[in-house]
Formats: structure tokens, C-alpha cells, sequence
């Protein structure tokens, strides 16, 4: 399988791993099942996402699509963050193998999740995020031994 240079980059040399203590939010998405486990620590000051951090257990692109995607919205605003889709991330890694795009879904859904558990845990109401319900047995495609 082919990887592009920043998704080798960003797997190799991940930006912002780690937890954050006393996050303002935290989303983990993904199931033991496919072996894919994201989870987006959120610290949010008046609105804007001031730091952020992810714990990823899953092969090479999942991990990449972490990091790319915390780097995309670090400094942003929460709303700047909703609109942040899989593709933007897949595109930012210069794509990814058909195969492993479920892996850049996982990380929008991390992201989005930990908005929800923001909103919850500070009475904001992001109405986007309404009808949110991270999708637990998405779809990899064809299995790949490799992983």
C-alpha cells in the first residue's frame, strides 16, 4: 500500500500526543472490533480551541489522521473546528489509500464528539451537533492484512 509523504510524516512524527487534564472536552470514537480507537482532548477558551491533543491506538493513517486533524484546528474557533470534514483531513495528508479514508471519518468524528462532551459539560448549545452520533461500525472496505 502507498502512503504519501506527509502521511509517513505525520505517522512517523506525530503533533500533539498526549491527554490534556481537565479538558473541556473529550471524544473517543472508534471500536476494539476494527482496531481503530481515537480520542481529541479539547482545552477551549471563549470558544476557541487553545490546545489539543489525541491518544490513538490503530495503524499507521489512523494515527496520521489524528495529527493532521489537531493540527487543523488548534487555534481555531469551535465552529471553524465543526466544519472540518474527513476529506479536508485526507486531502491536508495529500490522501489516503481508499481503504484506510475510514480512518480520517474516525478522526472527524473524534473531534466532533469532544464538542459534544464541551457543550455538555459547559450548557453551550452547538446545534450542529444536535443529530451527532458517531458511527460505530464504519465501513473499512476491503480488509488489508498489513495493518
Amino acid at each position: 500500500m502507498q502512503y504519501s509523504d506527509k502521511v509517513m510524516e505525520h505517522f512517523l512524527h506525530p503533533r500533539n500526543v498526549g491527554e490534556i487534564e481537565n479538558a473541556s472536552g473529550v471524544g473517543e470514537v472508534g471500536n476494539a472490533k476494527c482496531g481503530d480507537i481515537m480520542k481529541i482532548y479539547l482545552d477551549v477558551e471563549d470558544e476557541i480551541i487553545k490546545d489539543v491533543k489525541f491518544q490513538t491506538f490503530g495503524c499507521g493513517s489512523a494515527i496520521a489522521s489524528s495529527s493532521m486533524a489537531t493540527e487543523l484546528i488548534k487555534g481555531k474557533s469551535i465552529h471553524e473546528a465543526l466544519a472540518l470534514t474527513n476529506k479536508a483531513v485526507a486531502e491536508a495528508l495529500d490522501g489516503l489509500p481508499p481503504v484506510k479514508m475510514h480512518c480520517s471519518v474516525l478522526a472527524e468524528q473524534a473531534i466532533k464528539a469532544a464538542l459534544v462532551d464541551y457543550a455538555k459539560k459547559n450548557n453551550v448549545s452547538i446545534p450542529e451537533l444536535d443529530d451527532f452520533v458517531p458511527d460505530e461500525d464504519h465501513d473499512h472496505g476491503v480488509e488489508e492484512d498489513d495493518e
